[in-house]
């Protein structure tokens, strides 16, 4: 009977064993197997993320261009659209009035100030569209 009982416990140990192993390789595979699900689910997000941005693009390209037909100069219609009463009255003493202003004239009128200042009154003009 010994012999039997040995022979039985030898053969329930190579099963354990045999399981074990069967485990072990089973617990790797499912390990890959996720790994590879990950990676799917991973592209199918990037793939999405991808398709809004774009759609995102296109929305705001379109707004651009909505805006661009709407007014030829979109900054000009958002600045001030009045000179300061100094610059008027500056130019006003030159016969420099309301309406356009033409370059050679204006640039008669301010040979008297600095550079800056010239700058500065040109700026003015431009951003109320007196000149172009």
């Amino acid at each position: 009977m010994e012999n039997s009982d040995q022979a039985m416990v030898e053969r329930l140990e190579a099963a354990a064993n045999a399981l074990e192993k069967a485990l072990i390789w089973l617990e790797e595979r499912q390990g890959a197997l996720a790994g590879e699900v990950e990676k799917i689910s991973a592209t199918v997000e990037q793939g999405r993320r991808e398709q809004q941005l774009a759609e995102k693009l296109e929305n705001a390209e379109r707004e651009l261009a909505e805006l661009k037909a709407a007014s030829t100069h979109p900054v000009l219609t958002q600045l001030r659209k009045t000179m300061p009463a100094a610059t008027t009255e500056m130019l006003a003493k030159h016969g420099i009035g309301e309406g356009p202003v033409d370059v050679r004239t204006l640039d008669a009128a301010l040979s008297g100030l600095s550079l800056e200042q010239r700058i500065a009154v040109k700026a003015q003009l431009l951003r109320v569209g007196a000149i172009a």
